[in-house]
């Protein structure tokens, strides 16, 4: 029998550990996962207290001295390899997870996570009947424990940054803020400009599509994408996601309304992405900190970049129209695919962050960011959020929502999580995967043309090497230079908006601003 070195037994040991936990944090995944779609209503309390009860386990065994001692007697051995080697990157990525965890209390995470669990249950209720007091109590005890979580790490700028750190690692309100404050300032012309012109004509997707053949089409789209369903499947919730239980166990929801179309097919889409990147992660990382995205904005990033910049592009639609006119002949058969294209790409002042075209969908997630600062710095209450939200929505788009159900009640993560970190990576995800996309046709060109043929293996094999694989093995920033050669930037995703919808709208006669004709000169 062999025998192991001691730095190589304790590497090994130090694995086993992580899978341990890894199995129980998944275990509570799956319980969630039930909650968002086949759970009975009247197992939500102790559907709430289960998952506490997993996710604090979890949380002992993680911050147990024992592995942190490991850690520091894999100190050296981490020290002495490529920094990029599975092992190095492995307790690199594990130690940045511990010392963050440590910090927090296990008490602390049950009593979060039974609260969350709670919230949840009633935010649905009270969405259903546009009731927000009915959920106010509990929103504004989640506002103090993240509040609360943000505490336990001193020495940040802004209150906020901790919590931003959990979901984009290294982004702080320092560098989120002009980049919001100037993609705000370009988009809201965009928009104004756009807004003044006569709307494109989409009604053709709000007639009646049946259910079962929305789910038929959109199964056959998905698996041409990539998505494995030998290692997924997908079911109804309420709000749309993804959730990964294993490599081998990646799934994702949709939800369906046969009189829009588009619900349907493009949150499929949009979980798909977030699908492929798990699925296409190496399998040595398995039930390991590696084998996850690396961040929500990178995350994200892949997403919005099959949704929108192939699921909402001409050569997307040139090969699968025909196709689903075939589905939905009636509906559709006098609908021209250029119709369709203009009709899917529709820029319009909206309430709805998750049906929003790519014009406007960052000043949705501006709005949001924005009044998560605020309700963290003690600027605004949970008594006032409803108000405030309204008047950001008319004085930023224009529009402002008839009641709260359209308003401050229309997205579950504040309702299922912490307030705060969980909106800005909807934005970086627009940026990076524009500036991803951008890198991936000028060093392979043939992928335009591939996708006109319905072929979508060469864009996902690329990203499948140069992004999936890695797991969270790179921070955001180390990967996006990896990939692009440059930091993150706004500039591919203002010229990709700006060229798309040029050609959507006749926007000569307007002068869209010095910036924007500066960033498409480049």
């Amino acid at each position: 029998m062999q025998n192991f070195h001691p730095i190589a037994s304790k590497y090994e040991t130090l694995k086993a550990r992580l899978l341990e936990i890894n199995d129980i944090t998944s275990a509570a995944g799956l319980l969630y996962w039930d909650q968002a779609t086949y759970m009975p209503p009247g197992g939500a309390t102790a559907r709430g207290r289960q998952i506490a009860t997993l996710r604090q386990i979890a949380h002992q065994k993680f911050t147990d001295p024992a592995l942190g001692e490991l850690l520091e007697d894999l100190k050296s051995y981490e020290e002495s390899l490529e920094y990029d080697s599975d092992a190095a990157s492995l307790i690199r990525v594990t130690r940045r997870k511990y010392q963050k965890a440590i910090q927090v209390p296990e008490e602390f995470m049950a009593r979060m996570s039974k609260h969350h669990s709670a919230t949840y249950a009633v935010w649905a209720k009270a969405r259903a009947e546009n009731d927000f007091r009915a959920v106010q109590p509990y929103l504004e005890k989640n506002l103090e424990l993240s509040q609360e979580m943000a505490s336990f790490f001193p020495g940040y700028e802004h209150i906020a940054d901790p919590l931003i750190d959990f979901y984009d690692y290294g982004m702080t309100v320092a560098q989120l803020r002009p980049l919001f404050t100037d993609l705000k300032s370009k988009l809201i012309h965009l928009v104004e400009a756009i807004a003044s012109q006569p709307p494109i004509d989409n009604s053709f997707l709000h007639q009646h599509f049946p259910e079962h053949q929305q789910l038929n089409f959109t199964r056959k789209v998905v698996t041409s994408l990539g998505y494995d369903f030998n290692r997924g499947r997908q079911d109804k919730t309420l709000h749309p996601f993804m959730t990964k239980f294993s490599l081998g166990d990646v799934r994702i929801t949709t939800r369906v309304y046969e009189n829009d179309f588009s619900q349907a097919l493009f949150s499929s889409i949009h979980e798909t992405g977030h699908a492929l990147y798990e699925q296409g992660i190496c399998p040595s990382y398995e039930g390991s900190p590696l084998a996850n995205g690396t961040s929500a904005g990178i995350h994200e990033s892949q997403s919005r970049l099959w949704e929108n910049t192939i699921g909402r592009s001409r050569g997307f639609w040139g090969y699968f129209y025909p196709q689903l006119q075939g589905v939905f002949l009636n509906q559709l058969k006098h609908i021209s695919v250029d119709q369709f294209y203009r009709g899917i790409n529709k820029v319009e002042r909206s309430l709805i962050r998750t049906d929003a075209d790519e014009v406007t969908y960052n000043l949705h997630v501006a709005i949001r960011f924005e009044l998560e600062l605020d309700l963290l710095a003690g600027k605004l209450t949970i008594q006032d959020l409803p108000e405030a939200w309204n008047q950001r929505y008319e004085s930023d788009l224009g529009i402002r929502p008839q009641g709260d159900r359209d308003g401050v009640m229309q997205d579950v993560h504040w309702y299922s999580g912490l307030i705060g970190g969980q909106f800005q990576g909807y934005t970086l995800g627009n940026a990076i995967a524009a500036q991803i996309y951008q890198t991936a046709i000028r060093r392979n060109p043939a992928i335009t043309v591939d996708i006109e043929q319905g072929k979508f293996d060469t864009l996902h094999q690329w990203l499948k090497e140069n992004i999936y694989q890695h797991g969270s093995k790179y921070t955001p920033n180390e990967l996006l230079e990896r990939v692009t050669g440059q930091p993150l930037t706004i500039e591919p995703f203002i010229t990709y908006i700006y060229q798309k919808y040029h050609g959507l709208y006749d926007l000569n006669s307007f002068n869209l601003g010095k910036d924007i004709g500066q960033e498409i000169n480049h």
